[in-house]
């Protein structure tokens, strides 16, 4: 299987100990052990690792205080066994020793009141592939088999999208949530992918589910928590028009979308091939901003009287438009427009499938892979 650089450095881990969280199977082991083949590795999905390390967690200490200062130590999947961290709390300050402790969730830790290490671990998340890390980079393969490394790189990755829904979303999250009514959490891990990309009406999802509205919020906390999906806000300092104030939700992965709603063999020209064109760009930029360790926020803006823009960046100094079209017309430009007006100084952008980049009417046009490409340089944001 082919290996790829990733762009996600942890830095800190350098000077000081660090939590790497991440979607499971986003290649969070493989990238801290490329990082640092040298340190000392416990990985708790092996069953006799986890089984000493859960009957007696001291063993962390016993087996650590004796390495060398600023010494390295990786724990994957740290989330397995929390008590652990109170050991490593104690080396950490004790022996200077630093570690990474990865995971697919703080969920678990936070809702047993685990120690989280008083703000001695830096926090930095991975998501899965992006177009910057892989040099022959397909946008119609990303777009139908989604980013997740095995996924992307699999001839047809079916078969792997199904076990790991099956395996991974409707197992391992209704473990760590302690969801009750597994078969209405089951519907909506259906339901939250048809609103891929929507705005989140929690009544109609409940409706859907057969659950109370407060339920629905509480799964999409879990989704959240547990980094299978996002919210991104709504844009509302708009000073002209009235707007919208209701989130929309993505999951984290537009393979795993397609999957749960039977979506295969997306071309362009058709509807979900729409949907899936403006996730990736989603998913892409939300991960940019993050390894960026940008202090813009990404949100979108839609007003009462239905203009919108699917991206902000920041307090409005980029506004960007998904366009899964072969020529851009005067027509798909009416959001952007729109936003100008409010926002005469934003930078206006519009992705698409053009094949070149090019100007209409004071908005940039570029072709998806042109606007990824400069987007991952710095040059837009």
């Amino acid at each position: 299987m082919a290996e790829y650089e990733r762009l996600q450095r942890i830095v800190g881990a350098q000077e000081d100990s660090v939590f790497l969280w991440g979607a499971r199977q986003v290649g969070k082991s493989t990238l801290v052990k490329a990082l640092y083949p040298k340190a000392k590795v416990y990985d708790l999905l092996m069953s006799d690792e986890y089984g000493r390390l859960m009957r007696r967690p001291q063993l962390l200490r016993e087996e650590l205080e004796h390495l060398d200062e600023e010494s390295l130590v990786i724990i994957d999947e740290i989330q397995k066994i929390p008590q652990l961290l109170d050991e490593v709390h104690w080396l950490i300050v004790n022996r200077g020793i630093r570690f990474i402790l990865c995971g697919s969730s703080a969920r678990k830790l936070k809702r047993m009141g685990t120690n989280l290490l008083g703000g001695r671990a830096l926090s930095v998340n991975l998501y899965p592939l992006v177009s910057a890390e892989i040099p022959d980079f397909d946008l119609i393969r990303a777009i139908n088999h989604g980013m997740i490394p095995r996924h992307y790189l699999a001839a047809n990755p079916k078969k792997r999208l199904q076990a790991y829904i099956g395996t991974y979303l409707k197992e391992e999250i209704q473990d760590e949530a302690v969801v009750r009514q597994l078969a209405s959490f089951n519907r909506f891990l259906d339901i939250a992918a048809q609103c891929d990309g929507e705005m989140v009406n929690y009544s109609n999802v409940a409706q859907d589910c057969g659950v109370s509205a407060v339920t629905v919020k509480e799964y999409f906390n879990i989704l959240e928590q547990t980094l299978i999906g996002y919210m991104i806000p709504a844009f509302t300092q708009s000073r002209k028009r009235r707007a919208v104030t209701t989130s929309r939700f993505y999951y984290f992965d537009v393979g795993v979308v397609n999957h749960l709603l039977n979506r295969s063999n997306l071309q362009p020209g058709s509807v979900d091939f729409g949907h899936a064109f403006e996730h990736l760009m989603i998913q892409e930029i939300v991960a940019r901003l993050s390894y960026s360790e940008s202090d813009e926020r990404l949100s979108y803006w839609r007003t009462a009287s239905g203009y919108e823009v699917d991206a902000i960046i920041g307090d409005g100094r980029v506004a960007i438009e998904f366009k899964s079209c072969g020529e851009v017309q005067s027509k798909h430009t009416k959001g952007l427009r729109a936003f100008s007006e409010d926002f005469p100084d934003a930078r206006l952008i519009i992705v698409s499938l053009d094949r070149h980049p090019r100007q209409l009417n004071g908005i940039e046009v570029l072709p998806a892979t042109e606007f990824l490409r400069r987007m991952w340089q710095g040059d837009l944001f």
